[in-house]
């Protein structure tokens, strides 16, 4: 239950005589309903109301089914259309038995809204109401003067109520000026009583399921909802005693923070709910590259094995001259506790570097020294030699929009032409692409040979380590580089990660067997987690 399904729970036990309890002492609506006609006469007898042509009136019967006369006809039984039952004080009555609705002026005086100021006579809108006061804010028009004056009807005095009957129905607020207007798709409610807290009741009663309801029993359903002010008058209002009222208004305001606390709380839980997939998705990724996902097996090769056979591999084809010697290579271990990297002879502690804790049997590396590292290019846009005809697939973050992770084709194409005598650009199948501009961290991985444009950069497995390092254990490493990407992002107009920063990452290495058993993992959770 939302807090607003609560609050509106509480409103209806509140007009349903539920919320507090009634007492036996309280003067019973009735005698203030009668009041209330005795006020009314004297203001017709002053010219300061008219007289309603066919007022009406709701009693009971002496079987307590309720009647309604209007105007000289005679009663009515309407046990079929009172929305529920009441207490015995309490009394049903229509809205315009209490309450005079008045509409705006909508003839030849109406302002324009070209001609309304900020400073000047408040012209209240829909835009202008929260439900509890009119609110003076940038929404704000003002009348002048003279365009005041010219009005013929929807002038407001102060504690006036103001409800919406077009478009935003049942909006609403109290006038808290000492004088203003209303624009035509609103409506005045007036007291034609004094009597307190009545008016603070209705105020309630506007919030409540049953005003909504009446709403919905006469809106008469046009493109634009419409409410005339003539049904508006129709709605069925529950009157409680005066002192009830009271009663009612003061615990709703016991009860009020309460609900603001309910609410705040729901918002917060509802966060949790909405975040906690991609939250366990994180989590998962985060625990499968640190070796928490899937059991270790002592039978696998260590890492420091491992890397020592790629040296030795790495060596016999320097001396058969099929690659070339990286002069800025390097080696990290650990020793007392600590990370070192030694390059060119030189060991520096990197500490700093090293992003979370792995097994023993794992070790680290810098992704340049497992992955070519190709970044992507967009052909200029204006040389048809380029585009026409095109027939390598060129790959952007649209493609994942439209297909997901995996790609299998590209929308756009480039001829070869445009690649020139770069054939590097060409990325083969299992490369992993990862966006270091713009959209960082977004990831896929090809199933075709293509290229990208500039956001992306393809990590191609070098050669030597083919076998040992697997693209779909690289997929799901990936994914846990966002945060350590934009840490190393040069602050430009947007975030960008340079071939060289990206490169100097630190990637943990682990057997073949085991990588392929964390994607085994992997695989198995996520479409669990995606059920969510």
């Amino acid at each position: 239950m939302t807090a607003q399904q609560l609050k509106r729970s509480i409103l209806q036990m509140a007009i349903q005589g539920k919320l507090v309890p009634q007492d036996p002492s309280d003067e019973p609506a009735s005698v203030l309903l009668n009041r209330i006609r005795e006020e009314k006469e004297n203001l017709i007898k002053e010219g300061k109301l008219k007289r309603e042509k066919n007022p009406s009136v709701i009693f009971r019967g002496t079987d307590n089914t309720p009647y309604e006369k209007v105007g000289n006809a005679e009663p009515v039984s309407i046990a079929d259309e009172v929305p529920f039952e009441i207490p015995e004080s309490w009394e049903w009555v229509r809205l315009a038995s209490v309450f005079s609705v008045l509409n705006g002026d909508r003839g030849k005086n109406y302002p324009a809204k070209s001609t309304l100021s900020k400073t000047g006579i408040p012209f209240i809108s829909a835009l202008n109401l929260d439900g509890k006061t009119v609110v003076d804010d940038d929404n704000l028009l003002c009348l002048s003067e003279a365009q005041y004056e010219r009005l013929g009807n929807g002038k407001l005095v102060k504690n006036d109520i103001v409800v919406c009957i077009r478009g935003s129905l049942g909006k609403h607020g109290r006038f808290p000026f000492d004088k203003g207007a209303i624009a035509s798709s609103l409506v005045i409610l007036r007291p034609q009583s004094n009597v307190a807290p009545l008016s603070d009741y209705i105020m309630m009663y506007l919030d409540t399921p049953l005003f909504f309801s009446e709403i919905k029993k006469y809106d008469n359903g046009t493109a634009q909802p419409n409410l005339a002010a003539k049904s508006l008058e129709q709605f069925f209002v529950p009157i409680p005693p005066v002192t009830e009222q009271k009663r009612i208004l003061q615990e709703l305001d016991i009860l009020e923070p309460y609900i603001a606390n309910y609410r705040n709380a729901f918002k917060e839980l509802d966060s949790l709910n909405t975040s906690f997939p991609e939250v366990l998705k994180k989590s998962i990724l985060q625990m499968a590259v640190q070796g928490k996902l899937v059991p270790q097996d002592s039978s696998d090769e260590p890492a420091s094995i491992l890397l020592e056979r790629i040296h030795a591999e790495k060596e016999r084809l320097i001396k058969a001259g099929k690659i070339k010697r990286d002069k800025n290579e390097s080696v990290i271990f650990r020793r007392d506790n600590s990370h070192y990297e030694k390059r060119n002879g030189v060991e520096l502690c990197v500490d700093a570097d090293i992003p979370y804790g792995i097994p023993d049997s794992w070790g680290w590396v810098r992704l340049s020294n497992v992955c070519r590292i190709v970044n992507g290019f967009t052909p200029l846009r204006s040389n048809p030699n380029y585009w026409e005809n095109g027939t390598i697939p060129w790959f952007t973050v649209d493609d994942i929009h439209s297909q997901g992770r995996r790609i299998q084709e590209t929308a756009q194409r480039i001829t070869v032409n445009a690649l020139g005598k770069d054939s590097n650009r060409i990325l083969p199948p299992q490369t992993v692409l990862l966006c270091c501009t713009a959209s960082v961290g977004e990831f896929a991985i090809t199933e075709i040979s293509l290229t990208t444009n500039q956001q992306f950069n393809g990590l191609v497995i070098n050669e030597v380590w083919k076998d040992k390092y697997d693209p779909e254990f690289l997929l799901i490493l990936v994914q846990t580089f966002k945060e350590r990407l934009l840490t190393v992002a040069g602050k430009t107009t947007f975030n960008f990660i340079s071939v060289k920063k990206l490169g100097s990452l630190v990637i943990p290495v682990l057997s073949i067997q085991e990588q392929k058993r964390i994607v085994s993992g992997v695989n198995k959770v996520m479409p669990l987690v995606a059920t969510l």
